[in-house]
């Protein structure tokens, strides 16, 4: 089939790119030249594991991409929305961009002959895609939905450093249609993998997504708050939660205490919902609570660093981790943010070291420090942070030694070191 995908962040190249090894042909439209150039290089805007193979194999072949609307749509039957929706300050979610790009497909498709399916993949609240999506294009093109164009959602559940294999060995397929022609022709593009597909409603699939990610969220500040009470009880909440997942209602995922969430997803998606709710008058109170317990959580580290070395006036802090997780370079709510501006404002001296993360973070911290190792990162320091679950700190050991005091605070249960002065967050 012939496919274009409007947003070139990550989800829309994961998009873009595991279609194209489908053997779809596939075209890209994004509004920054700079990111087209790239991918018609083969050079992905983003790092994603195994995403740069992709486009490697198939950039110039049956994918390609441009700033053009009319061009994109004209060369395509289906189009797919994933641009970025991000929160405002209330945390719900910003649709300008959803409607910008809505507005642009309506006027390539009123410019065009022939039947074409737009497909929301960005994450909107229910009623987005029928409510909102569909009117603007019917409006800018002058055609009707489920007549001369087809609309639906089809939700990603994808996990960033793993997305391109999430995309092509799902655990499910969600298709949100309003008519049987474009569910049909939605579901087709995945006829290559070996997934059952739900078929529902837009608005039930774009719920889909927000209860699945908010689910997961409840359970991480769950297992924190667990953690929590577990520390002060003097108990090994990892032993707790292994034992507890075992139940087959349950399942031991995402029932690890630490620092708490982050990302691109969860945090949004969560105050995306309960913004929903107070819209249609009801309190989400649990919701409320998780996202509490999320941003209470990384500052208890704080606590325990000062319940230790006193005020940090003065003091040089190792950072270990900056993105939200490992194998990404994303640092968006990462729980190193806040960290990071708590020892800012009692006058410590950050130094911080991540494989991958350091020049997105310098964006928002500018002025700290941003070492190549771990261990230029540890020296002189008087306590330092694990963050982020990065593999190369379970190794973690001799190199606490070039610390002023080797004081380790883990948020993550990464560091396995008898000769340092170890403090776990939850254990």
């Amino acid at each position: 089939m012939k496919v274009s995908v409007i947003g070139s962040g990550y989800v829309g190249t994961v998009t873009a790119a595991c279609f194209a090894e489908l053997g779809h042909n596939v075209v890209c439209i994004d509004i920054d030249p700079g990111k087209v150039d790239m991918i018609n290089r083969g050079q992905p805007p983003i790092y994603e594991e195994g995403l740069e193979e992709l486009l490697k194999k198939h950039a110039g072949k049956n994918i390609r991409a441009t700033t053009d609307y009319d061009d994109a749509v004209a060369n395509t039957d289906i189009s797919f929305i994933c641009v970025g929706t991000p929160s405002d300050d209330n945390g719900n979610i910003d649709l300008g961009i959803v409607k910008a790009a809505s507005k642009s497909l309506g006027s390539a498709i009123g410019k065009k002959d022939g039947y074409h399916v737009v497909v929301v993949k960005s994450t909107v609240v229910p009623e987005t895609t029928e409510k909102v999506v569909v009117p603007i294009i019917e409006q800018a093109s002058g055609r009707k939905p489920g007549v001369d164009f087809g609309a639906g959602m089809n939700p990603e559940f994808l996990r960033e450093g793993k997305a391109v294999h999430d995309f092509m060995h799902p655990d499910k397929i969600v298709v949100g249609a309003i008519d049987q022609r474009s569910d049909d022709i939605i579901s087709a593009l995945y006829a290559n993998i070996k997934c059952q597909i739900t078929h529902t409603d837009p608005g039930t699939a774009e719920m889909i997504k927000y209860v699945n990610n908010s689910f997961l969220a409840t359970k991480i500040s769950f297992s924190n708050e667990i953690g929590n009470i577990c520390k002060k009880l003097g108990i090994d909440t990892y032993k707790v939660m292994e034992a507890v997942g075992k139940d087959s209602r349950i399942s031991p995922n995402f029932l690890n205490s630490g620092a708490g969430f982050g990302g691109s997803c969860f945090p949004k998606d969560v105050k995306a919902l309960i913004g929903k709710a107070k819209e249609l008058g009801y309190e989400p109170g649990l919701l409320e609570s998780v996202i509490n317990v999320n941003e209470v959580q990384p500052l208890m580290m704080i606590d325990l660093l000062e319940s230790r070395t006193g005020e940090l006036e003065g003091k040089r802090i190792a950072v270990l981790g900056l993105a939200f997780k490992n194998d990404t370079d994303d640092i968006r709510e990462s729980r190193a943010i806040p960290v990071i501006r708590a020892l800012l404002d009692k006058g410590a001296k950050v130094s911080s070291y991540d494989p991958m993360a350091a020049d997105n973070m310098k964006a928002i911290y500018p002025g700290i420090e941003y070492c190549d190792s771990a261990v230029k990162a540890l020296e002189g320091a008087n306590g330092c942070l694990v963050m982020t679950e990065w593999d190369e700190f379970k190794g973690l050991c001799s190199e606490f030694k070039v610390m002023h005091r080797p004081l380790v605070v883990d948020g993550r249960n990464m560091i396995r070191c008898e000769d340092i002065e170890y403090v776990g967050l939850c254990w």
